[in-house]
């Protein structure tokens, strides 16, 4: 059993509580992504299932045994941190067998584990290499084997691409996610890219202040965010956002935003006439359109090749949309579109909260 189980957790730094009363459930084997903007508390959760801090409330509970009170080296856990860690005058092997040296493990022993790690990870050929002789991902590759071989109930990921380029970012994340199907070890991973947390994880727990906003699968934090933060930040560009209010028309709802853009609605949505609200939808769901769609002035086009980003001004809004077709039009001139009724999410704008 590998299940993480954390119930009312809370952190407390001088008098600032930083972490307020978080309760997650881990499954077994589940690969969880905590994310959340710079200072949101999420690394300081993951120190504290990690036993490298103080957990000040509530329970952390590992397998079937509360660890509050139990040392960092005997929870049974591996973490991987954003800077690799590795000892310069020691090898790649060496590196990866360093704690089983410490525990007193065989050196026959020891070498099959770090064979075995080392032929998954692909890192066979640079057993005898020094950090020094590898590059970014090789050496973030040995800071994970280092955590494999000691065949952990739980890996914890600490921001652990930070430091890599783009390109090996996007490589190092599919390695990342293949490894843990092969293992099955029970992972949570924290980072502050969204990307990341939608194509790594099974489950996301997206953090706010040290508050829990939002926790389920990628894909219905995307489709059904809770509130216009995790909207927001889930999503990339970000959603759109208009304030204004429900107009019935002809018996049907519509939306009109405070400067009077006239926006559509879904027949079956559950809103009254007057009904202050929030319109989102995200710029892929807005289409191109013709001189019956909505009048948008262009601000900047952004083409990526495979799509165009498109920044307008529609009346005092400025709305961003990314489009399958290519838009050649200039700077400044007028764009008709129309949102996509269907995938429109409204939030009240006192509570911010999901209507529906």
């Amino acid at each position: 059993m590998s299940q993480v189980q954390l119930r009312d957790v809370t952190k407390t730094y001088g008098g600032n509580q930083i972490i307020h009363g978080v309760s997650v459930q881990i499954e077994d084997g589940e690969f969880v992504v905590l994310v959340g903007p710079s200072g949101c508390g999420k690394s300081t959760l993951l120190r504290m299932i990690a036993g490298l801090e103080d957990i000040c409330g509530g329970e952390v509970q590992i397998g079937t045994r509360v660890v509050n009170d139990v040392l960092a080296k005997d929870r049974d856990i591996a973490m991987v941190f954003q800077s690799y860690a590795l000892y310069p005058h020691m090898t790649v092997a060496d590196n990866m067998a360093f704690s089983l040296k410490l525990k007193g493990m065989p050196k026959a022993e020891r070498a099959k584990k770090v064979h075995k790690a080392a032929d998954i990870l692909g890192l066979g050929p640079l057993l005898d290499r020094y950090p020094r002789q590898m590059s970014g991902g090789q050496r973030q590759r040995v800071a994970m084997g280092r955590a494999i071989v000691r065949d952990p109930q739980v890996f914890l990921f600490d921001e652990p691409l930070s430091n890599l380029d783009a390109k090996l970012r996007v490589e190092m994340r599919t390695e990342i996610k293949a490894l843990q199907h092969r293992l099955q070890t029970t992972t949570i991973y924290v980072t502050h890219d969204q990307i990341e947390a939608m194509t790594m994880a099974d489950k996301i727990v997206v953090m706010r202040a040290g508050v829990v906003e939002q926790c389920d699968t990628p894909l219905n934090i995307y489709d059904h965010p809770d509130n216009m933060f995790v909207a927001a930040f889930i999503g990339s560009p970000s959603m759109n956002f208009v304030e204004g209010k429900i107009v019935m028309q002809g018996g049907k709802p519509t939306f009109a935003s405070h400067d009077g853009v006239i926006l559509p609605l879904s027949e079956d949505v559950q809103v009254k006439d007057g009904q202050p609200v929030v319109y989102g939808f995200r710029p892929e769901h807005i289409q191109l359109a013709g001189s019956d769609g909505i009048e948008t002035r262009i601000s900047v086009v952004e083409p990526t090749g495979s799509e165009t980003m498109v920044f307008m001004e529609m009346g005092q809004s400025s709305i961003t949309g990314v489009f399958r077709e290519r838009v050649l039009e200039a700077d400044g001139a007028p764009l008709f579109v129309r949102p996509d009724p269907a995938r429109v999410h409204l939030f009240d704008p006192i509570t911010t909260k999901c209507l529906g």
